[in-house]
């Protein structure tokens, strides 16, 4: 039976905002105050009041003993605060935090590390810190070195290391010397993509374990992979705890949720995220599904997909093309659609309102949020280009009509399973065997 590692209830932690400058004052800023203070004699100064920030606010949930934790939210959400709080950085203005467990933190790039000391002496150091008996740090000092890749500047003091090395460094530590709880905020961003990629899998190692995460990153892709369980964050308020999988949906669905989302009509002329060459031309697209009904909420797996595009030619032209990219949360390409596919296409010249239809008969993308990218050519030249045009949404489906759904991978291909006849199998020669088959449906 797995036990608490940690546990929070009403946790929060309040900032005392100054509106009043306490930056450090020269003898010409003081004369410069105090000829503004006679000039105002006989009027009070008007001063802003400084007031309490909320960081968070009433947190409460419980971690158990082993379990992979993802704590997601925007800038601001009070997440780096959580984990200085958890690692008695700081301490709460209210509530309780309860850590059972020996902690290894990477919070911040140099946390931790004494900067006059050598990258060896900091090794042992935080060993010391973590509470390990020098055997135990020395027993793990090659595995430590090997992964920071710093052995050439292992003497040398960390004040002279780049943010890489230092990242490099600390997260060996914190990973290898074997905390029962560690904790890693964003700082694997300043790394390299070979050394994320080494820490994810680091972090992986850590997990299976038995060891408790806690993993603050804005990829949520790493997120998903990485933790079994995920928090969100709004404004310092708990807003989600649960499966990682719905915690990263719950997020994705607060930060896009706008009230043209509700609605199969998406306005193009107010996008932010566009490149123009020619002026804004795309005007709008509409969402239909089956029997030509407005898509106003979510669809499902297998479901006809019709976009209709309205755009402007601003001169005759018989070479138009429009391009469709359906990008998932984590912003990669899944699926592309562009009119240069279609042979059947006529080539008649056309001026002025156009609209374009893209029907896509059976959208068997997984289910998820797909953000919609839309782009037009004229005479080979892109003219107009807009990133997050609109979006669709995808629920779960028995797409195969087994009563199991399909979760996993990009997209859901229709496919058949076949049980080769064993006896026809035997009598086959390698020569034969890709020529001919026997197969029975199951």
């Amino acid at each position: 039976m797995s036990y608490i590692a940690v546990r929070s209830q009403g946790l929060g932690k309040k900032f005392r905002i100054s509106h009043e400058s306490e930056r450090y004052r020269t003898v010409r800023d003081t004369l410069s105050r105090g000829l503004a203070s006679a000039l105002r004699f006989g009027r009070r100064a008007e001063r802003r009041p400084a007031e309490d920030f909320w960081a968070l606010r009433d947190l409460s949930f419980e971690i158990k003993h082993g379990d992979v934790v993802g704590i997601i939210g925007g800038n601001g959400a009070g997440k780096s605060t959580l984990l200085k709080i958890l690692t008695r950085i700081t301490e709460p203005s209210e509530g309780l935090a309860e850590i059972r467990g020996r902690v290894g933190a990477l919070l911040e790039v140099g946390t931790g590390f004494h900067p006059e000391l050598t990258g060896r002496e900091n090794i042992l150091l935080n060993g010391a810190i973590l509470g390990m008996r020098r055997s135990e740090i020395i027993s793990k000092f090659d595995e430590i070195v090997a992964f920071s890749e710093v052995e050439r500047f292992l003497d040398t003091p960390v004040k002279h290391y780049s943010s890489g090395m230092y990242v490099r460094l600390a997260f060996a530590i914190a990973a290898h010397l074997e905390p029962e709880i560690l904790i890693v905020d964003e700082v694997l961003a300043v790394g390299d993509v070979a050394f994320q990629k080494k820490c994810l899998g680091k972090l992986g190692d850590v997990s299976r374990g038995g060891r408790t995460v806690l993993f603050v990153s804005h990829n949520m892709a790493a997120v998903e992979s990485l933790c079994n369980r995920g928090i969100v964050l709004d404004h310092g308020r708990l807003v989600f705890s649960g499966p990682v999988k719905e915690a990263v949906g719950y997020y994705y669905d607060s930060v896009s949720s706008t009230p043209e989302a509700e609605s199969h009509v998406f306005d193009l002329a107010p996008c932010p995220h566009r490149r123009s060459k020619g002026g804004k031309l795309l005007k709008r697209i509409e969402l239909f599904t089956e029997s030509d009904r407005p898509l106003t909420g979510e669809m499902i797996i297998g479901d006809r997909l019709r976009l209709r595009i309205h755009f402007e030619l601003p001169v005759p032209a018989s070479s138009f093309n429009i391009g469709l990219g359906f990008n998932n949360v984590y912003t990669q390409r899944i699926f592309t659609a562009n009119s240069l596919f279609d042979r059947s296409r006529s080539d008649s010249e056309r001026v002025g309102h156009q609209v374009f239809v893209c029907d896509i008969p059976e959208f068997t993308l997984m289910a998820g949020t797909y953000s919609i990218r839309i782009w037009l050519d004229i005479n080979h030249m892109e003219v107009d280009l807009i990133d997050d045009a609109a979006s669709v949404r995808v629920m779960e489906s028995d797409y195969y009509g087994t009563g199991n759904m399909p979760r996993q991978g990009a997209v859901v291909l229709r496919h058949q399973w076949y049980l080769e006849d064993e006896a026809f199998a035997a009598k086959k020669t390698p020569a034969t065997a890709c020529a001919s088959s026997s197969t029975r449906v199951i």
